[in-house]
């Protein structure tokens, strides 16, 4: 359909949780010295510009990332992920943010020389902005094809290291059964790697499906080691519009779960309300 633009939601609480995550995986990953692959199956624009008219529009990232530039008493499993928005934004004691980075801006900050950046996206302006984000960054590859066919395609990674994130639009809900199909059959090919799943919860009944196809053990299915995190800020509803945002991370980094366990109540408290919950759970055991 192509009709999903990030640029309307960019910076609101699922970014927060998302890039919160990513900052922390990436972090992990860098602390060997050995290269790694990162693979983004739907990349955006890379980086969005919060003065904009579709940011201005919805102004999601003010109920968002803008309410936390600021504290004082954030946690440290999430200052990596303020210290990267507060240093594309030198000016954000006055609370004016103007810039805030798509999950590739979010891995270049982390990427060294010895690591590779892929990058897919078929939106046509999307795929513009992202190719003027990546000018000049050496090891960034970037195509306007299929994510989740490109996933599969650079798989193994040479280095035998890798991350991936799979973060579609969900415009289709073929995209739930897709998404985790992808993982699984990754996963077969690459069982070392670490895959982050971004997911909405519009309708509770989609996330249990998901949940069902990674735990429900079959021939083609052996994914170990698998959590999930999740944040809503109102109860699951029938009515339209998302209650909540959730990762499935296979292979996550081993103190993610207790670094989530410490950030996840603090965002319940700064960006949601008494209708507001979290979760952190280990679906399937290493």
């Amino acid at each position: 359909m192509l009709s999903y633009r990030h640029a309307f939601h960019a910076g609101n609480f699922a970014d927060v949780l998302k890039h919160s995550v990513l900052t922390l995986v990436l972090d992990y990953m860098t602390r060997k010295e050995k290269g790694f692959h990162y693979i983004d199956s739907h990349s955006g624009a890379g980086m969005y510009q919060l003065a904009d008219e579709y940011s201005q529009k919805t102004g999601e990232y003010k109920a968002g990332i803008a309410k936390l530039v600021n504290e004082l008493d954030i946690p440290e499993a999430l200052q990596p992920y303020i210290d990267l928005i507060n240093e594309l934004n030198p000016d954000s004691g006055s609370n004016e943010l103007t810039l805030y980075p798509g999950s590739p801006a979010v891995a270049k900050r982390y990427m060294r020389r010895q690591d590779s950046t892929h990058l897919f996206e078929l939106h046509p302006t999307d795929i513009e902005h992202l190719n003027e984000f990546c000018y000049r960054w050496k090891k960034a590859f970037v195509k306007q094809s299929d994510g989740y066919q490109g996933v599969l395609g650079l798989l193994p990674p040479p280095s035998r290291r890798g991350v991936v994130l799979i973060d579609p639009p969900y415009e289709l809900k073929e995209d739930y059964h897709k998404a985790v199909n992808t993982i699984i059959k990754a996963y077969s090919k690459f069982a070392t790697g670490t895959y982050i799943l971004w997911y909405p919860v519009v309708k509770r009944d989609l996330v249990e499906a998901m949940k069902s196809a990674f735990t429900n053990k079959n021939a083609n299915n052996n994914v170990k080691n698998l959590l999930q995190v999740e944040f809503c800020l109102s109860a699951d509803t029938n009515e339209y519009g998302m209650t909540g945002t959730g990762l499935f991370i296979v292979n996550p980094p081993w103190q993610l779960a207790q670094q989530m366990a410490e950030v996840l109540p603090y965002l319940r408290d700064k960006l949601g309300n008494n209708e507001s919950s979290f979760t952190v759970a280990q679906l399937i055991a290493e």
